[in-house]
């Protein structure tokens, strides 16, 4: 079995490339898509140096969108999502997250943080379901609806379709990843303020679904 990787970036300059770069040394993956999401720094040139295929949105479509426009240009049957912001992600990071899936003993594997940064750690701790490191199956991505309008509720729309289908779904330990927080990406005041929209965005999700 052969995987795409969908990586949505806006605004990540920083950190792109190293994500890229250890997702294009697996064997499995035949192809690194990153959608670069309405972004104004060098997000696309980084990507685009570190090997991968870089689609280049003029404005900026939120997560789901972006990460759909990468589905949609992607060719392999099983498909990883990695967030854009990772900080120290290996090849075995990837390994771990692709093979039970590609084995076929799971439908969906989701990635939680371990033995990394505190703060991170705590928050998949008690929300592994908000990570957006996940391996899954292209047949089941293309059954959700609505996905692409989904700005920051995408991993609320995957985890909910997972328990409604009885999918099997596997939590892998990415021990010692981390990820820029956004108090971190914009300073203490406007990065409390994304993180509050993002969580409002969340529960409208979760609201609208239930």
């Amino acid at each position: 079995m052969k995987v795409s990787v969908v990586i949505p970036a806006y605004n990540e300059e920083k950190t792109i490339g190293d994500v890229v770069s250890s997702a294009v040394l697996i064997p499995l993956v035949t192809e690194v898509i990153v959608v670069d999401d309405g972004s104004e720094d060098n997000t696309a040139i980084e990507a685009t140096n570190a090997g991968a295929r870089v689609i280049s949105l003029s404005n900026n479509l939120g997560k789901g969108g972006a990460m759909m426009v990468g589905v949609k240009h992607s060719l392999n049957s099983i498909l990883l999502f990695l967030d854009a912001d990772l900080i120290g992600l290996t090849q075995k990071h990837v390994t771990d997250l692709i093979l039970p899936v590609c084995r076929g003993a799971m439908d969906m594997t989701v990635g939680v943080f371990g033995h990394g940064r505190f703060a991170t750690d705590l928050a998949q701790f008690f929300a592994p379901f908000l990570s957006g490191q996940r391996a899954v199956r292209r047949e089941i991505i293309e059954k959700i609806s609505d996905l692409e309008v989904t700005r920051f509720g995408v991993e609320i729309a995957l985890t909910r379709y997972a328990s409604e289908n009885n999918l099997r779904v596997q939590e892998v330990e990415l021990k010692d990843l981390t990820h820029v927080m956004k108090e971190e990406k914009l300073g203490m005041v406007k990065g409390l303020l994304a993180r509050l929209k993002m969580y409002w965005e969340i529960a409208q999700y979760v609201k609208k679904g239930s």
